[in-house]
């Protein structure tokens, strides 16, 4: 029949009519919409598998560590070991809440712990004196100078805080990178989209030609067009995969987990042993600076006098299993680099099966043959003249510069992570607690700190990176501006948008 009726497809002879034109228009957005979530999916469940299989890794060398403590040090310090287990289990604990992105300063939490530990065992260690809270703390001033543990705080502050900063952010930014793609794949067709898709797909069906294919360079066109927006996504989602590949091989090398995190137990004997070998001319010095404590009336207690054997510990090393995470994930991360780029090739080629760009047997939007103009460029500016698909240029999809802003946050925080800088991670994307990080707690526990006097250190500002530079370097070099600035900035984007509709 005549198609004057038809409002998408060519308005030669057709047999289609308005309403068969409506129902594969409504078709092909959601065959598209549905192959852009299944393209994110695929994404996604790498990013996520990467994850897991790092946050168990990881889990499981803590793990390791603190059963290796509660198995040995028992029969290695006795009483020591034994009336201090709250303060072993705490460290633990905290050391499990600041990889989790709990709002935490990991130098105070392990300065907290060192601090009562060594309260706690100069107690113990001298039995024959009452010692009071206020001589604990005169002890505590002192005790930097005298070094009570040896050299092991401070060297295990510097690797572990820098271990669990690049862990920790490691992690989170395969959530954030799988969020981002699930959120922007759930980006609704414009209607001017959902028309060149209908033509694309359908209208060879209205003509007769249901078994000719698109023309390649018409798919590309049409596809580009449609996700122009997301093409943006590019720059800014290179930059977060270099940085993740950057930081991983701080994982494995300078920052190594495996020798760090896997042997805490070990570093604590070790600081306990320096202790006790030094018991005397610590006291003595402590008694020096503070003055001698009363005598206590309970007398002594026989436990310091028994010298444990010593016992040495071991840790088994996963360092090649770490090597394979590292090596599996890099390879992975390289290859989803040009994900938002390649998409619409991807698209065409296997979901839509266009034609080869030399065809000219193939559909070209208004008949058999071949399709002459020029393919687009990727992203929304390169749009003006496409011939396909009516782009305003000057409206971004506001959902995906939101996804923008997260990918330079995240970049942001794994550039500070490789320098072994920390941030604070409490504006993560708003619900990556349910994206198995395990990030979130109550408020009655999260609330709670080891200190005597709370932290009053105020977290740095997360910063958003400009758009010159490229991976982790070129994210730690970028500029800060402030939270308020920020907030701004959030103000202007939802003004402009108001305008723009």
């Amino acid at each position: 029949i005549l198609g004057e009726h038809l409002r998408i497809c060519p308005q030669g002879y057709t047999c289609c009519t308005s309403e068969m034109e409506e129902n594969f228009a409504n078709k092909s957005q959601s065959e598209f919409e549905a192959m852009m979530k299944e393209a994110g999916r695929s994404v996604q469940a790498t990013l996520t598998a990467q994850h897991r299989s790092f946050d168990s890794y990881f889990q499981d060398l803590l793990n390791k560590s603190e059963k290796a403590l509660y198995d040995a040090f028992p029969s290695m310090y006795g009483e020591l070991y034994t009336q201090n287990v709250k303060v072993f289990k705490d460290l633990y604990s905290e050391l499990r809440r600041y990889y989790r992105s709990s709002n935490i300063n990991l130098e105070e939490a392990l300065n907290e712990f060192w601090t009562r530990l060594l309260e706690r065992l100069f107690k113990l260690l001298n039995p024959q004196y009452h010692i009071t809270d206020e001589y604990l703390d005169c002890m505590v001033k002192h005790a930097e100078q005298h070094k009570p543990f040896g050299e092991v705080p401070r060297d295990l502050k510097v690797k572990a805080t820098r271990a669990f900063i690049a862990a920790r952010s490691y992690a989170q930014g395969f959530l954030v990178g799988s969020d981002v793609v699930k959120k922007v794949s759930q980006v609704s067709l414009s209607h001017e989209c959902t028309r060149a898709i209908m033509k694309l797909m359908y209208c060879p069906h209205c003509r007769g030609m249901s078994s000719v294919r698109p023309c390649n360079n018409y798919c590309l066109n049409v596809v580009k067009g449609c996700l122009a927006n997301q093409a943006d996504l590019n720059t800014e989602w290179k930059y977060l995969m270099d940085s993740l590949i950057g930081v991983a091989d701080r994982i494995d090398g300078p920052y190594n987990v495996d020798t760090v995190i896997g042997t805490i137990h070990m570093r604590i004997a070790e600081a306990i042993s320096n202790l006790q070998e030094n018991k005397d001319s610590i006291t003595s010095k402590v008694f020096q600076g503070c003055g001698n404590p009363r005598i206590s009336t309970k007398g002594s207690s026989t436990e310091d006098k028994k010298r444990r054997g010593k016992v040495t510990l071991e840790a088994k090393s996963s360092a090649q299993a770490l090597e394979m995470l590292v090596l599996d994930a890099k390879g992975n991360l390289t290859a989803l680099k040009t994900y938002w780029i390649t998409l619409p090739s991807s698209l065409c080629s296997k979901k839509v099966m266009a034609s080869s760009a030399s065809d000219d047997k193939c559909w070209n939007g208004m008949t058999k043959g071949s399709y002459l103009p020029q393919v687009m460029g990727d992203g929304l500016a390169n749009q003006i003249n496409n011939p396909e698909v009516e782009v305003d240029i000057t409206k971004p999809d506001m959902t995906i510069r939101q996804q923008i802003m997260q990918l330079k946050i995240m970049t942001n925080r794994l550039g500070n992570a490789n320098i072994g800088n920390d941030v604070d991670f409490q504006d993560t994307s708003d619900d990556m607690s349910g994206s198995g990080s395990g990030d979130s707690c109550p408020d009655d526990v999260c609330g709670k700190r080891l200190s005597k006097s709370p932290s009053t250190r105020q977290p740095e500002t997360h910063a958003i990176p400009k758009q010159s530079g490229h991976g982790v370097n070129g994210a730690s070099s970028r500029s800060l501006p402030s939270a308020s600035l920020l907030l701004l900035l959030s103000v202007a984007v939802i003004a402009a948008q108001h305008s723009w509709r």
